[in-house]
């Protein structure tokens, strides 16, 4: 009966998902245009989608943003574990402050930002009008800085998330261990820095997966700051998919930079599986 039960949501795993990016993937080796062409012609949209500058732009733009954004919301995730970790009064509050960002769009979280730091509307004009006339924050104009302003949004809007699964990860530590740090007087902070992080790995694993897949498919936060500029510096493969899908009528090469994105995701969450699958292999003869 459970598996009766559970018969139409397989269907609909292997037809819509599965089915779907195995045809994605099938069109990527096409000349489809404006609809689909179901004659095989090669390699050739890979090859163009290769030698384009902008996808070579937006390929590195992904890899900057998801490196920084991963490591940032980490760091600091875990450091905001670490202080509610230490049963401040209110720790509800805080953890519920903390985790609302997450609850809001990308395109929300964009907008907000876009605001806070456009020169005209925003900081830079709060400043100057209350009498620092030199004062210059430009950075989601700036070409060399607008990303690193996508970046910050984006921490801002997942750190809670991740807080939420470290804290989960330290409050699932035995407690004998504190104890018997207590009792041979590590302090605090080096327990925490070299004691505990190798003990939550399965919960730094789950929150790469779940930054890094939230990476790959970063179009909302794009398009509501900078709209991939000024000019490409902030184009990402998601837009560049969207863009050649809906407006250039180039199904095939949208098709091979999505069935790219798949690649790419698919390397993000694979460490993952191979852990479970090994700490399951484990578990399994250590019984």
């Amino acid at each position: 009966m459970p598996k009766l039960a559970l018969l139409p949501m397989i269907l609909t795993v292997v037809v819509v998902y599965v089915g779907c990016l195995a045809w994605t993937v099938f069109v990527s080796f096409t000349n489809s245009k404006s609809i689909p062409d179901l004659t095989l012609a090669g390699a050739g949209q890979w090859v163009r989608l290769y030698a384009d500058y902008r996808w070579r732009i937006a390929m590195h733009n992904l890899f900057v943003f998801g490196a920084l954004y991963i490591v940032g919301c980490l760091v600091v995730g875990y450091l905001l574990a670490v202080l509610v970790d230490q049963r401040v009064r209110g720790e509800n509050f805080f953890r519920t402050v903390f985790l609302c960002p997450h609850a809001l769009s990308f395109i929300v979280t964009g907008e907000v930002w876009k605001w806070y730091l456009d020169p005209e509307l925003g900081l830079q004009k709060f400043v100057r009008d209350h009498g620092w006339s030199t004062f210059t924050f430009d950075w989601l104009t700036d070409r060399g800085m607008a990303l690193y302003t996508l970046v910050f949004a984006g921490i801002w809007q997942s750190v809670g998330v991740v807080m939420v699964l470290m804290l989960a990860g330290l409050r699932s530590i035995d407690e004998d261990l504190w104890k018997v740090t207590r009792v041979d007087g590590i302090p605090a902070w080096r327990v925490y820095l070299g004691v505990v992080p190798p003990m939550i790995v399965p919960v730094v694993l789950t929150c790469v997966a779940l930054l890094g897949t939230g990476a790959v498919k970063n179009y909302d936060l794009v398009i509501a700051m900078t709209g991939g500029g000024p000019g490409i510096s902030t184009d990402v493969p998601s837009k560049f998919v969207m863009e050649y899908l809906f407006e250039r009528s180039n199904i095939g090469l949208a098709a091979a930079g999505a069935s790219t994105m798949l690649l790419t995701t698919i390397a993000v969450a694979a460490p993952l599986l191979g852990w479970q699958m090994w700490q399951r292999r484990r578990s399994l003869r250590g019984r």
